[in-house]
């Protein structure tokens, strides 16, 4: 028997194989400073690429895909950016320009092309790619880890007010940002519970901009900044342990590890708070554009690690001597989970 596959089948395919396309518009855009350099309102192509070292009619060729996919609007030869075009600038709210370089940039693109061979061995495929795993190749290369770390700020912020809400802390807590960062998520946490204190936990490097973030959002007297090795040992007697996209990078027996550090560290009363995506048991409950499914290829290609099912997460959190108390899903659009665990035994 003959199937045809329904009229809007070929419609819904054509924008998934042509979807380099646009990711390297805008790539190319930021890495060219376009944004910034139409940060002061129209310019025309002349003048863009004489500031930019661009090839002026390629230049244009560039700016008019970029209008077509409503970055930039166009009167004649001139052309200022639109408001989802502004959000490609550094430092401007909602930015996503750091986001834009690292998922675009040379590592992760070409990692993904490589997928089929992660997913016949199993393997990452940065390794082979870089020559190193990402956070040791970052560890080496400041300018590139600079970039990784502000787009882990630049997804943080638009996750974090719901995460926050989510972890549904009451009192005067002390919570440990478990792989923080420059603080953007601990920041958030403080700023809606004022009586909380905080401690900011990663490596040296990783905590680069802890300072000024602490400092900008005013919550700096009321947290600690430590650096340290998570798979060694974590800070001890907090009420809260908040880790938040880093179990994720990490296979299983390691992922443990981080979760044993953090048992071993905290009091009997204390509480972990995990927020990851949680991976649908139904692949048809998937969100809207699969970001749970896309963000696990993600971690097979880069990190090895992978996304997890609610039930996984209950077995690595038990494997850890923790017991999952709840799993409280983040208000949408925001793709998180909340998983809340206290010590077993």
């Amino acid at each position: 028997m003959s199937t045809v596959a329904p009229p809007n089948a070929r419609e819904r395919l054509l924008p998934m194989l042509f979807g380099f396309y646009p990711a390297q518009v805008l790539h190319t855009l930021v890495r060219l400073g376009i944004p910034e350099l139409l940060a002061d309102g129209p310019a025309d192509v002349g003048q863009l690429a004489a500031r930019s070292g661009s090839h002026p009619p390629s230049l244009r060729r560039l700016l008019r895909a970029a209008a077509g996919l409503g970055l930039t609007s166009a009167t004649g030869d001139r052309f200022e950016l639109t408001e989802a075009g502004r959000l490609l600038r550094a430092g401007v709210p909602g930015s996503v320009r750091n986001l834009v370089l690292l998922f675009n940039g040379d590592a992760v693109w070409r990692s993904w092309g490589r997928l089929e061979q992660s997913v016949r061995t199993g393997e990452p495929a940065y390794r082979q790619v870089v020559g190193q795993d990402p956070f040791e190749y970052l560890a080496e290369h400041p300018a590139e880890e600079a970039v990784f770390n502000e787009a882990m700020s630049e997804a943080t912020r638009m996750s974090a007010p719901a995460i926050v809400a989510a972890c549904g802390l009451t009192g005067a807590p002390k919570v440990v940002d478990i792989g923080g960062g420059n603080g953007t998520l601990l920041a958030a946490l403080l700023t809606a519970h004022p009586a909380a204190l905080g401690v900011l936990f990663d490596t040296p490097s990783g905590l680069r901009d802890a300072e000024r973030t602490l400092t900008e959002t005013g919550v700096r007297a009321r947290c600690e900044i430590t650096p340290g090795d998570f798979f060694a040992a974590v800070p001890p007697g907090c009420d809260g342990y908040l880790i938040k996209s880093v179990i994720h990078d990490w296979d299983d027996e390691l992922a443990t590890r981080i979760l044993r550090r953090c048992r071993e560290a905290m009091p009997r009363y204390a509480a972990v708070y995990l927020a990851e995506p949680v991976v649908p048991t139904d692949a048809g409950e998937l969100d809207g554009a699969g970001f749970t499914a896309m963000s696990d290829l993600n971690m097979l290609l880069c990190t090895g690690g992978r996304e997890r099912t609610e039930a996984e997460f209950r077995a690595l959190l038990a494997s850890a001597g923790l017991a999952c108390e709840s799993v409280t899903r983040c208000a949408p659009p925001v793709q998180f989970s909340v998983l809340r665990a206290v010590p077993t035994g």
